[in-house]
């Protein structure tokens, strides 16, 4: 077997069409780099070395590349809708109507300010907190974040049947981290610049002092927010009470639905996520100055609608939001814009053309294949796992069973007939889009769940698993390379695609999605003793995790309990990927192509998928909230877990990447 021990492939197996192609990206490859030291870098430092990020994004990699294919392929279904003008039918003319509108920048410039004028007023005139408390309710209607958010999803309880959630909210930063730790002091003063600027540019006077009060009106409710980590546990999170208990953690809630016309049949349970933020805030709105929290809402209705609005609002929001949090210096391209507007609110209208212009039928055959094998290689896993009893085995096999695939797109579309579409009237557009987004999740309260319904487009490039529906799913988009290769050989697509469909039905076995059980109920399916053995293998996972500093924020560390579930995820996805390759070849031994290896080519690919250059704000600021590892480490710090990674590469002590097998973490 090939060590690549300063090897060069050879450079036959870079000419000659007679000669297999592996699906990886040879040019990619930094040939000063040795695999045993840093996969990453190897695979990818070539292209990492030559890469710049655009100016318009806070990083570049395998996933904005993709997400730039499915942007041009989408920018085209709405350009040709947005050209029939009058002519389009049915949702056609409501696609190319909301681009239209924001896409006359004459128009928000003559307008300005004028959209907002009356709900402005609105809040000038509120007298009294339940008055403020009705407005937030309607306010909720029109896409203004408020004091709390609330979603339908299936009851954890009980997953046959959908209720409201509601969440702790209120904050115009990131996390409530931002508000307490010290690191993050100059991004508040920045905030407090911007509130002041984006007063000032809607007249409002006094905007300095103003900006004062709402920054610390921020803190306190911060104060009452739970951190990212304990939002991690379902338990913790799964509050189900009475529409009188809910109202008593809150007096005022009541008077919100009532006004975001909440019917009461579909608030008459209620899972509160995060009680005591509830009551911190009801104390809040008693003990704060009215004043103070309309000023508060002002911003929420000034930043929620500075997108769509002239260019001095715009570019204000975005050189906060934009560039302070993210590094990003120049705004995207209007019609850029434009698109993700008409994707937010029509995402599925314009994704059931982009399926049938762009995923090949093919795709999914051999996905489903691929997810059945996946499906296997766990299968023969847990069933031999020396960790665990047989009884929890035995449950475990009994959720796996369960999975509930889906792929490419959804078999049932969403009807937008509801949503009124005005080719002159953008802010509106987007809130009525809103409105009926809301309706339409509204409606699920208290029905079934349905089981046909996605929660991504089929143009996203992304892919997940629902704990409380133990399902997962990949939209079309994704099924691309490098992550997906029809021409390729196995090695590279169960290295990526096949990674990420372990990946995802990993999260059904990662520390939050083992507390679901194969129905979706939250139940605690393990014996104490095996419960125990799983958490001292994730606890030397957070561990390791904890250590670790990217490239592009050093001195900034990961933080292994918040990160936890995604790390399961890969560390699982990673480890079941490659004995269901190994399944594959049925005993065969794999012919070397381009110099590689499969097994070689198979740990290539995982991380040629993982590629990314980021902006160290970008960077700094998904180590505060992402739940997911830097990319570096998704590749690296998983696979020199993986005994596998080591025989591949014939990594020994003395190389970066060895890791003592007493060290290595092995779950599933």
């Amino acid at each position: 077997m090939q060590t690549l021990r300063g090897a060069t492939p050879a450079a036959a197996s870079l000419q000659g069409a007679t000669v297999p192609q592996s699906g990886i990206t040879l040019s990619n490859i930094d040939r000063n780099v040795r695999p045993q030291d840093d996969l990453y870098q190897f695979v990818n430092g070539a292209w990492l070395n030559s890469t710049a990020i655009p100016d318009d994004r806070p990083l570049e990699g395998t996933f904005t590349s993709l997400r730039d294919e499915a942007e041009l392929a989408v920018k085209a279904i709405i350009e040709e809708a947005a050209a029939k003008g009058a002519g389009a039918s049915g949702v056609e003319q409501k696609i190319g109507g909301l681009y239209a509108s924001f896409m006359d920048e004459a128009a928000a410039e003559a307008k300005g300010l004028d959209p907002l004028r009356d709900r402005l007023e609105e809040v000038r005139g509120v007298t009294s907190v339940q008055e403020l408390m009705r407005l937030i309710g309607r306010l909720f209607r029109a896409d203004v974040s408020g004091l709390f958010g609330i979603y339908p999803a299936p009851d954890a309880g009980n997953p046959e049947r959908i209720l409201l959630y509601i969440a702790q909210g209120g904050l115009g930063l990131p996390d409530e981290s931002y508000y307490r730790e010290e690191k993050f002091a100059p991004i508040v003063s920045a905030y407090n610049a911007y509130i002041a600027k984006l007063f000032g540019l809607a007249g409002i006077p006094d905007a300095g002092a103003a900006a004062d009060r709402i920054v610390a009106l921020e803190k306190a409710i911060a104060s009452h927010h739970w951190d990212n980590v304990t939002l991690r546990d379902p338990r913790k999170t799964y509050n189900l009470k009475t529409a009188e208990e809910a109202a008593g953690l809150l007096p005022l809630l009541d008077d919100w639905f009532e006004a975001a016309r909440i019917d009461a049949a579909k608030r008459s349970e209620i899972v509160v996520s995060t009680p005591d933020f509830f009551t911190g805030a009801a104390a809040l709105l008693e003990s704060e100055d009215l004043s103070t929290w309309k000023e508060w809402l002002t911003l929420r209705v000034l930043s929620s609608a500075a997108p769509y609005l002239s260019a001095d609002f715009v570019d204000t929001n975005f050189d906060f939001y934009g560039t302070t949090l993210s590094g990003t210096p120049q705004n995207k391209e209007r019609w850029k814009r434009g698109v993700a507007v008409v994707e937010a609110a029509l995402g599925e209208a314009v994704g059931q053309i982009y399926v049938e212009r762009h995923f090949p039928a093919g795709h999914k055959a051999r996905m489903q294949t691929l997810v059945a094998n996946l499906i296997e290689a766990y299968r023969q896993s847990i069933t031999s796992l020396e960790w665990m009893g047989e009884a929890t085995k035995a449950e475990a096999l009994k959720k796996l069973d369960a999975f509930r695939p889906k792929i490419g797109f959804p078999e049932k579309w969403i009807d937008y007939s509801s949503v009124e579409i005005d080719p002159n009237d953008l802010l509106g557009n987007v809130e009525r889009a809103h409105d009926a987004d809301v309706e339409r999740h509204l409606d699920e309260v208290g029905k079934p769940v349905d089981l046909d319904k996605w929660l991504m487009t089929p143009q996203t490039v992304n892919a997940y698993y629902h704990p409380m529906l133990n399902e997962i799913v990949f939209p079309a988009a994704i099924l691309q390379p490098p992550f997906f290769n029809a021409e390729a050989d196995d090695a590279v697509n169960y290295g990526g695609i096949g990674a990420v469909i372990g990946h995802e039905i990993g999260h059904g076995f990662d520390d939050q999605g083992s507390q679901f059980d194969g129905s979706g109920a939250l139940r605690n399916w393990w014996t104490e003793e095996d419960r125990a053995a799983f958490e001292t293998r994730t606890a030397k996972l957070v561990a390791q995790y904890d250590a670790l500093s990217p490239y592009a924020a050093p001195g900034h560390t990961v933080n292994g309990k918040l990160t936890l579930g995604e790390n399961i995820g890969d560390l699982g996805g990673l480890t079941i990927a490659y004995k269901a390759y190994q399944l594959s070849l049925d005993g065969a031994e794999p012919e070397v192509i381009d110099g590689f290896t499969g097994q070689q080519r198979f740990f290539m690919s995982w991380a040629a998928g993982w590629r990314q250059v980021i902006r160290a704000e970008e960077a700094i600021r998904r180590l505060a909230t992402d739940p997911h590892s830097p990319n570096e480490f998704r590749t690296n710090a998983i696979a020199r877990n993986l005994d596998a990674f080591h025989e591949a590469f014939a990594v020994t002590e003395q190389d970066r990447m060895w890791m003592d097998p007493a060290e290595r973490v092995s779950i599933w």
